[in-house]
């Protein structure tokens, strides 16, 4: 008990810049408490002590502000930062490592007794303040849930869901798509990142583009080098005199009219 509480004060000192020392984590920080309280209402949960589990946990509810439910499962080293509000379902599990910020609802969408009706979070992730996570799915380790989003669907490992309802944002074609778009000279970042239709004819626009750009690049290389082993036509009658061989998008304008 005493090794859980120790590396419980570490993981808070470690990720909260505001705590000072040990004590001030042990006796100030509700979400030690919460947890504290929750593990003697999980293990009276297990036992089939259902009354006084739920009662440690109202407790612990009235003490901290942190509603948890005896029968959620939480491992190791989770930091609950701030926990007013936050509430945690009955099936509800979470990983290792996990950090969760106030206002935080791990909940159900169904009424089926017994089913998994609450999220699984991984290893390493992250739920932001009021955002809402709610049914039997997994989030991956090393997701991140920004604030105030409503995620309803898995979110894969080290993805990002944002919004409401949530659109997952995978790091790997995020970055491809800004690097494509800062060759064309501005940032995808810079038109939204939301449910705009626009913005999602950009996205397209953007990647499209990308595309093209590579399959003109090798057909300009292929009639330069035909150009070059041509002995009886010069290499200017070799290209139409109308062939565009500049860059002419205006990312300026194109700018201008995304504001």
């Amino acid at each position: 008990m005493f090794d859980r509480l120790r590396e419980d004060i570490a993981c808070i000192r470690e990720r909260d810049p505001a705590a000072r020392s040990a004590w001030e984590v042990l006796t100030c920080y509700p979400g030690l408490h919460a947890l504290v309280f929750h593990r003697r209402a999980h293990e009276c949960h297990k036992r089939g002590w259902h009354w006084l589990a739920r009662f440690i946990s109202h407790l612990g509810r009235f003490f901290t502000g942190i509603e948890i439910h005896p029968g959620a499962t939480i491992g190791r080293r989770v930091f609950i930062d701030h926990g007013m509000g936050v509430v945690v379902g009955e099936t509800a599990e979470i990983g290792d490592d996990c950090t969760i910020y106030q206002g935080v609802t791990l909940g159900g969408t169904s009424l089926t007794k017994g089913a998994k009706r609450h999220p699984t979070l991984g290893r390493g992730v992250i739920v932001g303040a009021n955002s809402q996570v709610l049914g039997g799915f997994t989030v991956g380790d090393g997701a991140r849930v920004g604030s105030n989003a409503v995620v309803l669907k898995a979110v894969p490992p080290g993805a990002t869901a944002v919004g409401n309802p949530a659109r997952i944002l995978q790091k790997e074609a995020d970055a491809e798509r800004e690097a494509a778009a800062a060759k064309m000279g501005f940032s995808a970042y810079g038109i939204t990142q939301g449910d705009d239709p626009i913005a999602h004819a950009m996205k397209g626009l953007i990647d499209n583009a990308s595309g093209h750009e590579h399959q003109i690049a090798m057909l300009w290389r292929a009639i330069e080098t035909l150009s070059a082993r041509s002995r009886e036509l010069p290499t200017a009658d070799c290209v139409p005199q109308d062939a565009c061989t500049t860059e002419q998008f205006d990312a300026d304008r194109f700018n201008r009219l995304m504001k």
